[in-house]
């Protein structure tokens, strides 16, 4: 089974277009949505009409949750004055845009999906977060101990978790040890769609691979496919330049960051 992931669009419909042209040559048996549809650009209400015309599964965004609630917060980890300046213009504009279908949307959106497979005699549950199981707007690093994320992953009882919110894409395999027996857990960040932070300007989503033997015995029986795909950066970063949006907004998308 195929199983294409993609998270954080951030109101990127150039970009959100593109993915859809590259997935659909893939042939994937399923599409989930990981959250953030909005914020930073110009087109949220179109960004979420394609998702809800494909009725694509999608979990709510710290930046969902946000504009669901009318909130002026995002749940955004600015960490200087200009960051938060610029970050209350986006939500204030996103606020301003957003219909009240769409807000409603938004606001109903489920914060985790979680599938439980029955491939061997073992179960294989893959769960499904923005941020992570714990809060919507707590981010996964790459560099996080290992201890750490063995944790987070034994308490929400996942052995495949996926998520986005870091929009720097990863995957770590962590071995451990139940009654006597290893076996292996997966954390992978699928990057972003709309707004890459990896120094890598393509769109970025990941595409997940499972047979009738895999297993959390076996950690090469899971393969975890990164694609990137190129999109009209220009389009995206000119929508940008000529809103009340941050000019700087519109060079992270042509730099990667």
């Amino acid at each position: 089974m195929k199983i294409a992931l993609f998270s954080d669009i951030h109101a990127n419909l150039p970009a959100l277009e593109a993915f859809f042209a590259d997935v659909e040559k893939r042939e994937v048996d399923a599409l989930y949505c990981l959250g953030d549809l909005v914020g930073y650009n110009i087109w949220p209400n179109e960004v979420v009409e394609e998702i809800r015309k494909r009725k694509i599964p999608t979990l709510t965004g710290n930046y969902d949750f946000g504009i669901g609630k009318s909130s002026d917060d995002c749940g955004c980890a600015y960490k200087t004055d200009e960051e938060k300046a610029n970050g209350a213009i986006s939500i204030q504009l996103t606020n301003e845009l957003i219909t009240a279908q769409n807000r409603s949307y938004l606001r109903a959106l489920p914060a985790h999906i979680k599938l439980e497979f029955q491939l061997n005699d073992d179960k294989l549950n893959l769960l499904l977060v923005h941020g992570s199981p714990r809060r919507v707007n707590e981010y996964l690093f790459e560099d996080r101990a290992e201890k750490s994320m063995i944790r987070i992953l034994n308490d929400a009882d996942a052995d495949v978790l996926c998520f986005g919110h870091t929009h720097k894409p990863y995957h770590r395999i962590f071995e451990v040890t139940e009654s006597g027996t290893p076996q292996f857990k997966h954390a992978i960040n699928l990057g972003s769609i709309g707004k890459p932070k990896d120094s890598d300007n393509r769109g970025s989503y990941v595409i997940l691979n499972f047979n009738e033997n895999s297993s959390v015995l076996n950690k090469d029986s899971i393969t975890v496919e990164f694609v990137k795909f190129t999109y009209d950066i220009e389009k995206a970063a000119k929508a940008v330049e000529d809103s009340v949006l941050p000019n700087s907004y519109a060079e992270n998308l042509r730099n990667g960051y």
